[in-house]
């Protein structure tokens, strides 16, 4: 038996029809709200006089040339690879690092095998960072029945922490750390513990003025205060 719709049911299914969340026309995938890091590579070898520390004629001035035309910049990544693990390629690794200090840049020291004889070789590593495109809106924020988040959820904080980075290779991968520079550290504790903490001179702007020429450091009255 056919079963023929009520004339007002048609209408009725249209308005709960509309009513229905919408298939999502938008993707994540579409304006992802992440960095992007591109990177180039490059070496070079440096040579130095036989059985000692110091490049040959010539070589210091293709380092500071290299530094000099951003073909070595400070934002790069720049890793010296000595032949041995051995203490005249530790002096010849500062020797290359001493003379692009002069120019910000910061090289780190690893032995490589197959370095040749009276040489070091260094790689450049350079990275592009582009920002994600903020602020996005590229998701209809009216009418979106799926309570899904909005397309500009974390592109701020993206674009801030690239702009953060000094370095911006370490946006791919951290650096190994070296060892902790104890005597500083121990030295600050040590003259705490000794009471010769020197206090600021007195200056309107700052909120802590020492009132005399003599130092203050643990134990001692606040300026101002009194000492009985």
């Amino acid at each position: 038996m056919n079963k023929r719709l009520h004339p007002l049911a048609i209408p009725l299914m249209l308005a709960l029809a509309a009513c229905r969340a919408a298939t999502a026309e938008y993707s994540e995938t579409e304006a992802p709200n992440q960095i992007v890091v591109d990177s180039a590579a490059s070496e070079f070898g440096v040579r130095f006089l036989p059985h000692s520390d110091r490049l040959l004629p010539g070589e210091a001035a293709t380092l500071r040339r290299m530094a000099l035309s951003g073909d070595i910049a400070p934002a790069d990544r720049v890793t010296i690879y000595t032949g041995k693990s051995d203490a005249l390629a530790g002096r010849r690794a500062i020797a290359i690092s001493r003379e692009l200090l002069q120019y910000g840049i910061v090289a780190d020291a690893r032995p490589l095998a197959d370095v040749a004889p009276n040489a070091a070789l260094i790689k450049i590593g350079r990275y592009l960072v582009t920002l994600p495109p903020c602020p996005n809106w590229s998701k209809p924020p009216a009418h979106d029945f799926t309570n899904a988040s909005s397309s500009n959820i974390g592109c701020a904080t993206a674009s801030n922490l690239a702009l953060m980075a000094a370095y911006p290779a370490d946006l791919v991968g951290g650096r190994e750390l070296g060892p902790a520079a104890g005597k500083p550290e121990a030295a600050a504790v040590n003259t705490y513990l000794n009471n010769k903490v020197q206090l600021p001179s007195q200056n309107q702007n700052l909120p802590l003025a020492s009132t005399g020429s003599a130092s203050a450091g643990a134990g001692a009255p606040a300026a101002g205060g009194s000492t009985q």
